[in-house]
């Protein structure tokens, strides 16, 4: 390269970099704010939120991620009381306060928006759903439930005996039945959740459906594996054997409605292991938040087993779990 060259090359390089700098201190554009560290508050927001919606009579559980991506925006998902995880293109925040709107999923009606402040380590505010309908709503930091160590397993324990409900109690009015070694349910009507808790362990679970039915198994009442009849194709994150919203199995294992089908699931804090009729289809992956439907969002507590009878008819049997010891 000649001396010319090589001297017009460095010019050329130093003011592309002058270039960006000016850029990334340029002022935002509107409605855009900066949340590098040092901004007081406004990179607090960043991680994820254990939600409880305040409505009359009752909390019901949320969630929410808050991300960057690139260097002005914040994007993130958030999961309300029932569907997935939905994205959100972008976080808006000034200061300590927060908003962003999403489009409806499975209801109708307008957007959801939703804004909030932070004070300390609590994220509250109100939100508007879809329908119109104004809540409060208050959040904390969701825990990482990090293992430092693997887990030492107990004793395997057979949650359903086959011949009654016996530790198990439906959250309405109970349409189950056992009846020759299997736990029946009929049509849709009420979940049904076991009556002990658990923090990490292994499952064990038989299941089996009609065509067009639909139903789930929610780990510690919080994560739902997907149960619905579906087609052999593109795995997706709503379709059988995921972790609704958030995980999709690496591969169809799937039979044909009306035949036994296997679950093997490891849960240890966030990390799930799936082995579904022999294959595994999600190996040691980390689950960010509850799913909907889940029974609270106290992610840092036990929680039960809990299987999904409102969505058509389902049958179960042999199921087994082996707690952790420690």
């Amino acid at each position: 390269m000649h001396i010319h060259s090589i001297l017009q090359f460095q010019q050329d390089y130093r003011t592309l970099m002058v270039s960006f700098a000016l850029l990334v201190a340029a002022p935002l554009p509107s409605g855009a704010r900066n949340y590098q560290t040092g901004v007081p508050g406004s990179h607090s927001i960043i991680g994820r939120w254990d939600i409880t919606v305040h409505s009359p009579g009752a909390g019901f559980p949320s969630w929410l991620e808050v991300k960057k991506s690139g260097i002005r925006t914040l994007v993130g998902r958030f999961v309300g009381a029932g569907g997935s995880a939905r994205p959100i293109s972008e976080v808006f925040v000034d200061g300590n306060k927060m908003h962003f709107s999403i489009p409806p999923q499975w209801e109708t009606g307008k957007y959801l928006s939703v804004e909030g402040t932070l004070e300390g380590d609590i994220l509250q505010g109100n939100m508007v759903t879809s329908g119109g309908k104004t809540y409060g709503w208050t959040g904390v930091r969701a825990p990482s439930l990090h293992r430092a160590k693997a887990p030492v397993w107990g004793k395997p324990v057979r949650l359903f005996s086959g011949t009654d409900l016996k530790g198990w109690h439906a959250q309405g009015k109970n349409q189950w039945v056992a009846t020759g070694g299997v736990l029946h349910s009929p049509a849709s009507g009420s979940n049904l959740v076991t009556d002990q808790t658990f923090r990490d362990f292994r499952l064990h679970i038989e299941f089996r459906y009609p065509a067009g039915s639909n139903s789930g198994v929610y780990l510690r009442g919080r994560y739902e594996l997907q149960i619905v009849d579906s087609s052999e194709g593109e795995p997706v994150t709503n379709q059988l054997a995921s972790i609704y919203g958030f995980i999709a199995p690496s591969e169809w294992a799937g039979k044909k409605p009306g035949q036994w089908q296997t679950y093997e699931v490891t849960l240890t804090g966030r990390m799930v292991t799936v082995v579904f009729n022999g294959k595994t289809v999600i190996c040691n992956q980390e689950i960010p938040g509850i799913t909907g439907g889940a029974i609270d969002s106290r992610e840092g507590e036990p929680g039960p087993i809990l299987l999904q009878g409102d969505h058509g008819p389902i049958d179960f049997r042999n199921i087994i779990l082996t707690p952790a010891q420690d």
